[in-house]
């Protein structure tokens, strides 16, 4: 966890009212302690994300919630993704082959299984 005052130090190119306004904006959440926003390893990376994307990027303001939005979904879809691949490696070989049978159909020599995790991959 980290206040919102080391946050500001430790990325240099962030200005605290910048900080503020998506804190308002609802782009980045913390928790309070002692009056003081913190924030867990995971907003943390959101933040800098957001710094990429604002000052590396030159992304205009009006348009962070859309590009945010956007990489959340991309997220979700990541997560179910490896949801699904790890309900089907936990499959009986013959439920997997079915599996993997149909997607060979759906999406040719692309869809194969990695051999040592198992997990499927495009």
């Amino acid at each position: 966890m980290m206040r919102a005052d080391e946050i500001v130090k430790a990325i240099t190119a962030l200005r605290r009212s910048d900080l503020d306004t998506w804190l308002s904006e609802k782009l980045i959440f913390a928790q309070e302690w002692e009056g003081e926003p913190i924030f867990s390893a995971m907003e943390c990376a959101r933040i800098r994300l957001i710094c990429m994307l604002r000052y590396e990027l030159e992304i205009d303001p009006e348009t962070l919630p859309v590009v945010l939005s956007l990489v959340d979904q991309l997220y979700q879809t990541r997560q179910r993704l490896l949801s699904l691949a790890a309900a089907v490696a936990a499959q009986d070989e013959s439920v997997q082959a079915a599996v993997f049978a149909s997607l060979g159909r759906e999406c040719g020599s692309a869809c194969k299984k990695d051999p040592v995790s198992g997990v499927i991959g495009v």
